[in-house]
């Protein structure tokens, strides 16, 4: 019977790799060739051992060694890959793209200066080539040469207006250096020179984004796709554009991206980030489903840092613990995050921060962000206006949450009691939905109310500098549409952080955190700013929120239900291991209670099945405990709540005062760092303090006392409403006037004494 042939085109190239081995002097141009396809094949592997035979055999054939030097590249073995296009050089020096591949790999190795040197010597080689100039471009960036780069970049695309490659960098470029309208431009020049390229097309797409041109992105994208209703990047854009304004659209336009590319990994994430933004609207079936998908895709090889966020928050908003674990070490992930540029990614690590150690690494890692937020500021500066002649102070608040959302409900005591003798104030605000009936009212007390919903930092930081501020206050961090890196150009003399963040941005420019005696760290260097107090609480609750807030029903739910229900409506993402076995000891300890899990995310079953199991494991039956997805209208849902316990290492704030205003007691553990205290601070100023204790074993023993203290939950329950109003926390006339003389202070202590406006 004869021998078979291979069949496939994989069989022959095999075939190939095998008689070129054999073969005692195989020809040096056939080696080439195969080994070309192997590349092609992405069949690196065999490329390498192919390559190693042969070079060997053909020790003078410059190709060999390159391509031989690119396998190892492409490996992970950057030594060895330089060695061998060093011996492509040795060859022969006129070599251009060896020199090219030996700076690809210096790059690699983050090496800028030799990187340069390799590609300044391509271009000696190659004068009028466009790559040689384009990789010296990227070269120069990493050395912080910036109108350099831009100028190689303009060359080469002169010389080769068809280099998309060129023209993408030179547009992130400009827009990196704080130069949108020219980036814009030149990929309108890129386009009119190419039309219709479909990566020049997708980086157009990508810089309206990034530029924060949503409505021009919208358009662009949906015009694409009326020529083009196939376009898989286009419906990925598209989608995630949406994922938070539509999130019906979003999902349809992200599943059709990835039945047109399935391979796609960006796209896949895409749509599980689009699955989670929409747990707000569900009955928990898109949480469950993400968490299937983000499970087949932590199987995936090398996920991105922000992928790899996505992936921790879906795991650990359905308290995936496990899941959660195998994506790597705290310290790794979150330098991982912070060196990708990722500061809101370091918020949910937050929970994780369970020591004091990661407490300090948490510092670390915001410092990192930070860092290179400052570098980029540093490049592209912006002008500062002179300082006013006098008169009033001028104080500007940054954020985009001074709306109907909990900061702006907790800060609305301050714009209700403005103190207009002596400030001008200010709010800078990049939300990008209609003003609703708290923003309108803020807007009527201050001076002035800029609302930039498309706009880049470093533009709104110099639009802010025109207002003259004596002092910026930041109040939403890495959150969702705020933009705390705007501080990085310092737009203002004096500035601080407060209350939208419970930790340091991690940002120079950032002289302040105003917070107070009771959730002010225990270590100095937990908080990178100077610790700004107020004298007694850091905040207050304005009239609205004691008049928007449901009945306090006059039974407990022990004496309506027969039985003591704890509960929680805090975020899942704060139910770490540790949370959770300490709530179910509690319960165990506590005959016939229950407890009450109050949050959207409750509707998820693969969310249930795990806190079940928690509590499973402490003896506690899955008939205990309650579930209530609630959504919007949660306060009526503490109706059914006895005593709230809280979270640890980052405790409640909104979810503490909420549960105070309902007359449900929480039982917090405090720690040393500043997110590890809010809840402090709250029970002291609303005189609970003996509710807030220091070790796991207090937290336990002072939630099941409590639980046996009928009488005093009963009392609780009809006077802690009113007892709060009356407290620090209710007096938003001294509340107001406290802040307003504390900024007056720092700022006449750096300018001098003021005369009145």
């Amino acid at each position: 019977m004869p021998d078979q042939v291979p069949q496939t085109s994989a069989d022959l190239l095999a075939a190939q790799v095998q008689t070129l081995l054999a073969a005692p002097q195989p020809p040096a141009a056939q080696c080439l060739a195969v080994a070309r396809q192997l590349y092609q094949a992405q069949r690196f592997i065999e490329g390498e051992r192919l390559t190693a035979h042969t070079a060997r055999l053909h020790p003078d054939d410059r190709d060999l060694w390159n391509i031989r030097g690119v396998f190892l590249r492409v490996l992970g073995r950057p030594d060895e890959a330089l060695t061998a296009f060093d011996q492509a050089l040795r060859i022969d020096p006129q070599f251009a793209g060896a020199a090219i591949n030996r700076g690809n790999v210096s790059l690699d190795q983050g090496n800028h200066t030799a990187a340069l040197d390799a590609f300044t010597r391509a271009l000696e080689l190659d004068p009028q080539g466009a790559m040689p100039r384009t990789m010296a471009a990227r070269a120069l960036l990493g050395l912080g040469r910036t109108a350099e780069a831009i100028q190689r970049l303009g060359e080469a695309t002169a010389l080769r207006p068809d280099y998309a490659e060129a023209w993408r960098l030179l547009a992130s470029t400009l827009h990196e250096a704080g130069r949108s309208d020219m980036a814009h431009e030149a990929l309108s020049r890129a386009l009119a020179a190419n039309p219709d390229q479909p990566s020049l097309m997708e980086a157009m797409a990508h810089l309206l984004r990034v530029s924060g041109r949503r409505a021009e992105a919208e358009a662009f994208l949906t015009g694409q796709l009326q020529r083009q209703p196939d376009t898989p990047w286009a419906h990925f854009h598209l989608g995630d554009l949406l994922a938070t304004a539509d999130p019906d659209r979003a999902t349809a336009h992200l599943r059709r991206a990835l039945t047109l590319a399935p391979a796609q990994a960006d796209y896949a994430f895409a749509l599980l980030k689009a699955l989670c933004s929409d747990v707000m609207r569900d009955d928990g079936g898109k949480l469950d489903e993400a968490l299937s998908l983000a499970r087949s895709l932590a199987a995936r090889p090398n996920p991105k840092p922000a992928q790899i966020a996505l992936l921790r928050d879906v795991f650990a908003r359905t308290c995936a613990h496990e899941d959660m674990a195998r994506l790597g070490t705290f310290e790794a992930l979150g330098r991982g995050w912070a060196g990708a540029g990722l500061n809101a990614a370091l918020m949910f690590h937050l929970a994780q921060a369970d020591t004091l150690d990661r407490a300090g690494e948490l510092v670390a890692q915001h410092r990192l962000w930070a860092s290179a937020v400052e570098n980029r500021a540093a490049r592209a500066p912006i002008t500062l206006a002179p300082p006013h002649a006098g008169g009033k102070v001028r104080l500007g608040f940054l954020s985009s949450d001074l709306r109907d959302h909990p900061v702006g409900r907790l800060a609305l005591p301050l714009f209700d009691h403005i103190d207009h003798e002596r400030f001008e104030v200010f709010v800078y605000s990049f939300f990008r939905g209609q003003a609703d009936g708290v923003q309108a009212r803020i807007s009527r007390s201050v001076t002035g109310f800029r609302t930039w919903p498309e706009i880049s930092a470093r533009d709104a930081a110099q639009r802010i500098a025109s207002d003259q501020l004596d002092m910026l206050i930041e109040l939403g961090g890495p959150t969702d549409m705020n933009l705390p890196e705007v501080l990085a150009w310092r737009p203002a003399p004096i500035q601080a952080s407060y209350m939208g963040y419970p930790h340091s941005t991690g940002l120079s420019a950032v002289d302040h955190y105003l917070c107070d005696p009771f959730n002010a760290p225990l270590a100095p260097d937990l908080l990178l700013e100077a610790p700004l107090l107020f004298p007694k609480s850091w905040i207050a609750l304005g009239s609205a929120s004691f008049a928007s807030a449901p009945p306090v029903p006059v039974q407990t739910p022990e004496e309506r239900r027969g039985y003591l229900t704890f509960g929680s409506a805090n975020n899942p993402y704060k139910y770490t291991r540790d949370t959770l076995t300490a709530w179910a000891r509690v319960v165990a300890a506590v005959p016939e209670s229950r407890f009450a899990v109050i949050r959207p995310e409750a509707g998820s079953q693969a969310l249930r099945q795990n806190i079940t199991a928690a509590f499973a494991a402490q003896g506690v039956s899955a008939d205990r405990l309650e579930w209530q997805p609630t959504r919007g209208h949660h306060l009526a849902a503490y109706g059914d709540v006895d005593i709230s316990l809280d979270t640890f290492p980052l405790t409640g704030g909104a979810t503490t005062v909420e549960s105070l205003l309902m007359g449900v007691p929480v039982v917090s553990l405090a720690g040393e760092a500043f997110f590890q205290r809010l809840s402090r601070s709250i029970l002291i100023n609303g005189g609970l303090a003996d509710l807030c204790v220091d070790t796991p074993e207090a937290f336990h023993a002072t939630a099941v006392s409590l639980a046996q203290d009928r009488p005093r939950r009963v009392a609780l329950r009809q006077t802690l409403r009113s007892d709060l109003q009356a407290s620090p926390l209710g007096d938003t006339e001294t509340f107001a006037r406290d802040f307003y003389d504390m900024i007056h202070r720092v700022v006449t202590a750096k300018a001098g004494p003021r005369t009145g406006g």
